[in-house]
């Protein structure tokens, strides 16, 4: 996961870092088989079995073209695939007491104050969203459905866990205090968060990989998980499909054996 061209003292993504993170598009990397036979198993923590997107845009910059078209196609997309058969997929990974199934988007808002500066910490992400959760009526309190969606605008690094969008990953999902579920999305500005895609594709697709991993796994490591392998989205980590007019992720179905 480290960068060739970090210094020593930059500090190793954790290993909850890693699991959690949509890696960089490295085509000899996913070319590989998996460490092992991928199986995803279940530890005994919480799902999100009918989850509620809330799609936050930090920065002016999404109020002006061409990020506003696609805040607006972002909305279209979530609204989209969580009635789709992706969600329908996941059913597979329901528990006693826990069944996946369809969700929803409840709301949508761009926030310009305070703008992001030019390198954002996860830290601050998360006292963004706790200040406002808790000062803004627009916000929808946190239960354990709501998944808020950070987008971050263009020219913007995100750094979490000692690692920085655009140099070893494409966007991550986390919880606060086990209660908070978030997943954030640094714009795709560089080749290895687009892969071969236009810039659409790789929002719809990274933001596919972080919602079912979200949905399976929200608190890391304690939903369904492999040890070897990670979460449902990293086994199949930039193997894309169309699903209606929209690029999403493949991801692995136990009961199928492959990426689906």
């Amino acid at each position: 996961m480290k960068n060739e061209n970090q210094s020593r003292e930059t500090p190793h993504p954790s290993p909850i870092d890693i699991i959690r993170i949509v890696p960089l598009h490295k085509p000899e990397a996913q070319a590989l088989a998996p460490a092992s036979s991928p199986k995803l198993i279940y530890r005994n923590g919480p799902l999100i079995t009918s989850v509620e997107v809330f799609t936050v845009f930090w920065g002016a910059n999404w109020q002006q073209e061409p990020s506003a078209s696609i805040l607006a196609q972002m909305n279209q997309f979530f609204d989209f695939v969580l009635t789709s058969s992706l969600m329908d997929q996941l059913s597979e990974y329901s528990v006693a007491g826990q069944s996946i199934g369809h969700g929803k988007r409840t709301g949508s808002i761009t926030l310009t104050t305070p703008a992001p500066s030019a390198s954002v910490t996860d830290q601050a992400i998360q006292q963004l969203l706790q200040r406002e959760i808790s000062s803004n009526t627009a916000f929808p309190q946190p239960s354990p459905n709501t998944l808020y969606f950070v987008f971050l605008p263009s020219g913007t690094t995100v750094v979490q866990g000692g690692s920085s969008s655009c140099q070893q990953f494409c966007g991550y999902h986390d919880a606060i205090s086990s209660r908070i579920f978030y997943a954030v999305m640094p714009f795709p500005d560089c080749p290895g968060c687009l892969g071969s895609l236009a810039q659409l594709d790789a929002l719809t697709s990274t933001s596919s990989h972080e919602l079912c991993e979200a949905i399976t796994d929200p608190i890391p490591g304690q939903g369904w998980y492999d040890d070897a392998n990670g979460e449902i989205g990293d086994i199949c980590a930039w193997k894309s499909k169309k699903l209606g007019k929209y690029t999403v992720q493949l991801e692995w179905s136990n009961r199928a054996d492959k990426c689906l």
